[in-house]
């Protein structure tokens, strides 16, 4: 044996001792306890009546819109109003010159006058020859000659007074009126104009402007939808069937009114798939004016079990599916794919994939790593938060609260 050998057998010992502290003190060392659940912001959904309401896009145009032209041919001698402004059915617009009118009116009044006279001799002519014919003092061919002669002059009486008539009102035809209430445009015509009862321009164009209607197209694929769930039950009639609009103005602002749905038009266009929707609005204080552009919000509907799931728990898979998480009553979580029908506020309308009483993980997502299975649900509310709610909650869900606020 070497003194090498007797070296390693020397240290043997040693080794043996350190071994077996090292065993010894891993033995008493304490478990690692494993991390706890992350926490995450859910909300329970509840069944609830929502109203259906579409916002689609229209124009305003005039309750009735009346282009005045003139029924006689003339000069205009006056413009009896000023452009712009309220006009009464029947209030006079404009005149055209009646002279040659009035002596139509005269003329035909003359000849009504020989016609009758006429009528007259021809009468007692026949009263004469008729007692004469009967004693056959006087021919047959003579009183029958006389009988014609007065029902000759009996129609020119009736074609003489047909032709007063027609002057008469020729003569009225010069005054130009307003055949309804509304406001008068710009006048296409002045003072000493010559028109025309053959011309196609107006000479001003009046629009009733309280009511007002508003002109908004919709899909009919939405229509169709709308009938099967009103047929089905799911949704409810609003009010007396005829659905309430309100509308939200070009400048955003929200219009006071509220309006209701008249009618729909009863055939698609062919071009785009839509049907023409048209509702009628008070308009007092004429702040809608004709051609303008609107927003229309239609209540066409209540689903009474409805779902409503806030947007920002709502994502998509890669197939474009719209998805939710949801905790289990295990606090294990599952991704469901869901169905949204349309957006009220900053909710989604849910009609497959969610049933009430599910929790949808609303905040805390970004905590929810591959592999972790189970989570610890907190219940928030989606009503007005407090600075003190939002200070206590977790870093990241202070803006997500806040969004849904």
């Amino acid at each position: 044996m070497n003194t090498r050998s007797v070296l390693y057998l020397d240290r043997a010992p040693v080794l043996c001792l350190v071994c077996i502290l090292a065993l010894t003190g891993c033995s008493s060392a304490k478990p690692v306890p494993p991390s706890a659940p992350p926490e995450v912001g859910v909300v329970t959904l509840h069944a609830q009546p929502v109203t259906i309401t579409t916002d689609l896009p229209g124009r305003t145009v005039a309750y009735r819109i009346a282009e005045v032209r003139p029924q006689v041919g003339g000069v205009i001698l006056k413009r009896l109003f000023t452009e712009g402004v309220d006009v009464s059915a029947g209030q006079q617009l404009y005149q055209i010159d009646p002279a040659p009118y009035q002596a139509k009116l005269e003329s035909a009044r003359a000849s009504l006058a020989h016609a009758q006279a006429t009528l007259t001799s021809a009468k007692l002519l026949a009263q004469r020859y008729q007692p004469l014919a009967e004693a056959h003092a006087v021919s047959q061919q003579a009183y029958d000659n006389a009988a014609a002669a007065q029902e000759q002059a009996i129609a020119d009486v009736a074609s003489a007074k047909a032709a007063v008539d027609t002057a008469r009102i020729n003569l009225a035809y010069t005054r130009v009126l307003s055949p309804i209430s509304g406001r008068t445009g710009r006048s296409s015509v002045t003072e000493g104009a010559l028109v025309d009862a053959s011309q196609s321009s107006a000479l001003v164009v009046v629009q009733q402007l309280d009511p007002i209607y508003v002109d908004v197209t919709q899909p009919s694929t939405m229509l169709l939808r709308l009938q099967r769930e009103f047929a089905s039950g799911q949704l409810k009639a609003v009010g007396d069937n005829q659905a309430q609009a309100r509308l939200i103005q070009e400048d955003d602002t929200p219009y006071e009114q509220t309006g209701k749905l008249q009618f729909a038009e009863v055939t698609v266009q062919s071009g785009t798939g839509s049907v023409t929707l048209r509702s009628v609005f008070p308009n007092p204080q004429h702040v809608l004016l004709p051609g303008m552009f609107v927003h229309e919000h239609l209540d066409e509907g209540i689903n009474e079990q409805g779902l409503l799931v806030p947007q920002r728990a709502v994502t998509h898979n890669q197939r474009g599916e719209a998805t939710t998480i949801i905790v289990l009553p295990d606090n294990k979580v599952s991704t469901r794919v869901i169905k949204t029908e349309r957006a009220i506020g900053n909710q989604w309308l849910v009609s497959e994939g969610l049933a009430a009483g599910d929790k949808v993980i609303v905040t805390g997502l970004q905590r929810i790593r591959p592999g972790v299975d189970e989570v610890r649900a907190r219940e928030i509310s989606l009503g007005p938060l407090t600075t003190e709610q939002l200070a206590s909650a977790h870093p990241g869900d202070a803006e997500a609260l806040a969004d849904l606020d």
